[in-house]
């Protein structure tokens, strides 16, 4: 048996010792939260107060307009994803998370205390745009690093559980970021909350990207990319490499993605919690209530993606993305008609069915992703597959969400548009073959390079 094909050990055949794995583990939980904590507080923030506080002048446009500010971080994304694919292929993965972590915490910190629109007028709305766009370029490299760190440190046998560590961030920062803001709407209610009380969640960011780069620094780099620049493989044009050989690839792995994450943007993006609380809507909840229901969803999802990241290792990835599939259709033909009965416990229902299907569609794709791409170009195929799938799935979901509301009056087509996204990313999973237990290692870049499209031989 080979150092590499023994399940106790990493990828490139070295042993990493329980304390470096957990290391390992904790530094990417910990870079991934703090990462979408200062995405979603954002995304949070629009459906309560931007459209208010920076888009009023638009009149009944000015929610419509805020989503869209949201969709508009996402179109830069690739940017995000292509310059950190270049260098995390070139210099490492290490450089580029702590880059990405000072980026994202920076710009956050910069909306908290931005001046509105009756300060200094279209200023706001366009300074406010801009640092949404920095946001944007910093998760379009953050996640492809994030989990290439944890599924290459980890032994085969337990690639879908470490996958799923960085996977977790995404629930524990909508988390922290729903709670923070509803503890600030008990805190500071009525007009203090348009006034103060959202800004505190935003400067926030400067202590928890403290903590952040404090315990990234400490983890050491990842051994396929040590390997790599040891032997002097590393690519020398990796973007290159991956969209002449790896194109139709990108593409259908964008595609698995963009299934999960328009679901996932009902309330990642503020959708939700904008619909419920809206004061000319149908169902004028308070925001406080509403936002502790998706806190506690995020809970249902966190536990739901680190099971199907186990399971995953059990069943393989493919297998637990398409019982995911499933889940989440039924979690998207549940979700309105619990949410439109005005009732926060049934609202939280809804929520925590839907999350569900969006852990086990979740919580797999750091290990999938990571076995589809061959160790020398692998950082830009995970980071512009998550990229391109963001903007066709999430980016603009809660805008269209909201026309097709304002242009129908009901919720019944925001379902099948959902639903109809679902079945994009079953499809794509369906014509990729399983490479669980693949080696990752550079000496199996030939077996790596074997395309996984059901009918190619080769990408």
């Amino acid at each position: 048996m080979s150092a590499e094909s023994s399940p106790g050990f990493t990828p490139t055949g070295t042993i990493a010792s329980a304390a470096d794995r957990r290391r390992v583990v904790f530094a990417t939980v910990v870079g991934t939260t703090v990462e979408w904590y200062d995405f979603f507080i954002y995304a949070t923030a629009v459906g309560l107060v931007f459209g208010q506080l920076f888009f009023k002048d638009l009149g009944a446009n000015s929610a419509l307009v805020g989503f869209a500010t949201v969709g508009v971080s996402f179109l830069f994304r690739p940017l995000g994803a292509f310059l950190a694919g270049h260098f995390g292929d070139k210099f490492g993965r290490k450089a580029v998370l702590m880059w990405t972590l000072i980026l994202m915490g920076a710009a956050t910190a910069l909306i908290g205390v931005l001046p509105d629109a009756n300060a200094i007028g279209v200023a706001a709305p366009i300074l406010l745009v801009l640092l949404r766009i920095l946001q944007g370029i910093s998760a379009g490299g953050e996640w492809g690093g994030a989990v290439l760190m944890a599924v290459e440190h980890a032994p085969k046998a337990k690639r879908g559980i470490f996958g799923a560590a960085p996977q977790i961030g995404v629930p524990l920062g909508l988390l922290i970021a729903s709670g923070v803001m509803a503890i600030m709407a008990l805190v500071a209610p009525g007009d203090q909350f348009l006034s103060w009380g959202w800004r505190i969640p935003f400067l926030l960011s400067v202590v928890l990207i403290v903590v952040g780069y404090y315990v990234r620094r400490r983890v050491e780099e990842s051994p396929v990319f040590t390997e790599l620049a040891e032997r002097k493989e590393a690519a020398s044009m990796p973007i290159v490499q991956l969209f002449r050989k790896h194109l139709l690839l990108v593409i259908i792995a964008a595609l698995v993605f963009a299934g999960n994450n328009a679901v996932g943007y009902m309330t990642t993006g503020g959708y939700i919690q904008g619909y419920a609380t809206n004061p000319e809507g149908a169902l004028k909840l308070d925001r406080g209530p509403v936002l502790w229901a998706v806190a506690g969803s995020a809970v249902t999802w966190l536990l739901s993606t680190l099971v199907a990241g186990w399971i995953s290792d059990r069943i393989g990835r493919r297998t637990t993305y398409i019982i995911g599939w499933i889940l989440q259709l039924v979690g998207v033909f549940t979700l309105f008609p619990l949410v439109n009965t005005g009732q926060i416990g049934l609202l939280f229902a809804a929520l925590a069915i839907l999350t569900i299907g969006l852990g086990f569609t979740y919580g797999p794709q750091a290990a999938l992703y990571t076995e589809l791409f061959p160790a020398s170009i692998r950082f830009s195929g995970v980071s512009i597959s998550y990229a391109i799938g963001a903007i066709v799935g999430g980016a603009f979901a809660p805008t269209i969400a909201t026309a097709i509301v304002q242009a129908t009056g009901s919720t019944q087509a925001v379902t099948w548009y959902l639903a109809g996204m679902t079945v994009i990313g079953l499809v794509a999973t369906l014509l990729l073959r399983d490479r669980s237990g693949i080696p990752l290692g550079p000496d199996a870049e030939a077996e790596q390079a074997v395309s996984p499209i059901y009918g190619m031989s080769r990408a």
